[in-house]
């Protein structure tokens, strides 16, 4: 992918995935905004870029208010004189259960999840029409938002929500020739590592050594560089047709979410369905279609030979 003379913010981009997503975006060729709270981790995000070849600046600041977003939208322009890219990718965790979950926790992860992805795309969206070449906007969900995972109600509330609004931005900005997609990645990062059911993969990683095909493959679990070509290539000219989708990444699989739909559907005879009309349809004709809630991985290889 040749990005270059492309200008790209990635929010959120000071380590793991995002400077993944920004060091791959300046390989390319694009110049690139880096974003983080702590301004010393966006600097040396900076210098990891330009020291292999590439062209970035920081700029400081935490995601979610529409100062924020303007500010970055202005770092970009006033730096390079446009903008033609934008990865929301900022984020944080404040992971309980729902009963325990506070309204400073639930605030906190929709601030900057969903308000962040919000205010930084229109201050973009903004920008990109002004100079009416078109733009691509690559917004983060999560398999969480797609399934549910236990103890995320505030994460999975705000990728939902994410993977909403992008299939809306799609028909929006559409007549501007500007994308909007959703990547759903998986990797190893500070965000994952802390999931048990992992640590066998992330120990093997974290040590060099190679992760087995069944973490790569059914897991989708991998490195942070191993997300971030989708990226690269959503935001270049060989993407411009694909607009208000949701992609998987991870590890070696790249999958395309299906969009809600309707699974089966049955019909009264024009009286309306009462609850007493329902309950007597459910068995037979819902309840084998109930959707599942949560990731399903199957067992690994070792755990299936044990059970034999």
């Amino acid at each position: 992918m040749d990005l270059s003379g492309k200008v790209a913010i990635v929010t959120g981009s000071g380590r793991g995935l995002g400077l993944a997503y920004a060091t791959e975006l300046a390989r390319a060729g694009a110049t690139v905004v880096v974003n983080d709270v702590d301004a010393a981790v966006a600097e040396a995000a900076v210098s990891t870029i330009t020291d292999a070849g590439g062209s970035a600046v920081a700029e400081v600041v935490p995601v979610g208010t529409s100062e924020a977003a303007q500010a970055l939208v202005d770092r970009a322009v006033g730096e390079f004189g446009r903008l033609d890219v934008l990865v929301n990718n900022a984020g944080i965790l404040r992971d309980t259960t729902l009963w325990k979950m506070t309204d400073e926790q639930f605030d906190a992860v929709i601030g900057t999840h969903l308000r962040g992805t919000f205010t930084c795309t229109r201050a973009a969206a903004i920008r990109m029409r002004e100079q009416g070449e078109g733009g691509r906007v690559i917004c983060v969900g999560s398999p969480t938002g797609q399934v549910g995972n236990f103890g995320q109600t505030n994460y999975a509330a705000a990728k939902a929500g994410i993977v909403g609004m992008v299939r809306t931005w799609a028909m929006e900005l559409a007549r501007a020739q500007i994308t909007v997609n959703a990547i759903v990645p998986v990797a190893v990062t500070a965000m994952t590592e802390t999931a048990p059911f992992l640590q066998p993969y992330i120990e093997a990683l974290e040590t060099g050594g190679p992760l087995a095909g069944f973490a790569r493959r059914e897991l989708s679990l991998g490195s942070p560089q191993d997300a971030a070509g989708l990226v690269a290539f959503l935001a270049s000219d060989a993407a411009a047709g694909i607009s208000g989708q949701a992609i998987g990444i991870g590890g070696d699989r790249l999958a395309l979410w299906s969009h809600p739909g309707e699974v089966v559907v049955e019909f009264a005879d024009g009286s309306g369905w009462s609850a007493d009309a329902i309950s007597g349809v459910w068995a037979e004709k819902f309840a084998g279609a109930q959707q599942k809630v949560g990731q399903q991985f199957p067992e690994p290889p070792s755990a299936k030979a044990a059970g034999e």
